[in-house]
């Protein structure tokens, strides 16, 4: 399995890290900004679609985007306690790369629900 490194290019669309993800460390997942078969996500289309790295560009509120918070990711966020809109919020406060240093300092994937 691989090392935890900080790198803007593992964070996926939605906010989650994927450069702490088990599957992409041991080389069976490419991470969001590469997984061609990751066809099914609407908010990495969508970020495609607008020319954007991650939600974090967009100017709506995650909260409150039908894109962002629909039925899978609510399910995901459910089961991963995970607090993916905190994500997306700490990117625009700190920016992308602070967030990749305290994600693989973290060693996680995701912010956790509180």
């Amino acid at each position: 399995m691989g090392n935890i490194t900080t790198d803007i290019n593992n964070i996926a669309a939605c906010g989650l890290y994927c450069g702490a993800c088990r599957k992409f460390l041991s080389g069976k997942c490419p991470g969001c900004r590469n997984n061609e078969k990751a066809s099914w996500c609407k908010i990495r289309k969508c970020c495609i679609n607008k020319g954007y790295h991650t939600c974090a560009e967009c100017e709506c509120d995650v909260r409150e985007c039908k894109t962002y918070s629909n039925f899978i990711s609510k399910v995901f966020a459910l089961l991963f306690n995970s607090d993916r809109p905190a994500c997306i919020s700490y990117i625009r406060e700190q920016g992308e790369i602070a967030y990749a240093e305290e994600m693989s300092k973290r060693k996680c994937q995701t912010i956790k629900r509180k």
